[in-house]
């Protein structure tokens, strides 16, 4: 499988590290990732980790906007200034830095969820409680029914 599928939840070491799981780790190595890059959730507590090519889609996106326009500035301050290289150690293991915790909320525990061609690392109360808004919001939708309306 060349997906990042599935969740897992490991325990931060005393210095600070936290073993990638190793579905995930197999998919970094047949991927031939070298190094990863990780990126502030924008709209979620969660850290965004992939290869050199999620920063190139992202990269690519800026390439398309004026560079004199400001949505070119935030676009680039974005996957450039909420972002950083995480290295995998000869054990599978990454670095839950002071960048990382403080957006994201960690402390002793890490959720990694799958999310296809990246994956996220998460507080794990925090990806359970997205996660089930995520499936409420997916149900309203299967019954055809808005966000917040109800049923009779």
């Amino acid at each position: 499988m060349d997906r990042f599928l599935s969740s897992a939840v490991n325990r931060i070491d005393a210095k600070g590290r936290v073993s990638v799981p190793a579905h995930f780790r197999a998919v970094v190595q047949r991927r031939g990732y070298s190094e990863l890059y990780a990126l502030r959730g924008l709209d979620v507590p969660a850290m965004d980790v992939g290869g050199l090519d999620l920063l190139d889609r992202y990269e690519q996106r800026i390439a398309l906007e004026d560079p004199f326009l400001q949505t070119a500035n935030d676009m680039s301050f974005f996957c450039h200034g909420d972002g950083t290289f995480l290295k995998l150690d000869q054990d599978g293991r990454i670095t839950m830095s002071d960048f990382i915790r403080e957006h994201t909320g960690i402390s002793s525990e890490v959720a990694f969820v799958g999310r296809g061609n990246f994956f996220q690392v998460w507080e794990p109360g925090r990806l359970a409680a997205y996660g089930a808004q995520a499936r409420a919001r997916l149900l309203q939708l299967r019954q055809g029914t808005k966000p917040g309306e109800r049923l009779e």
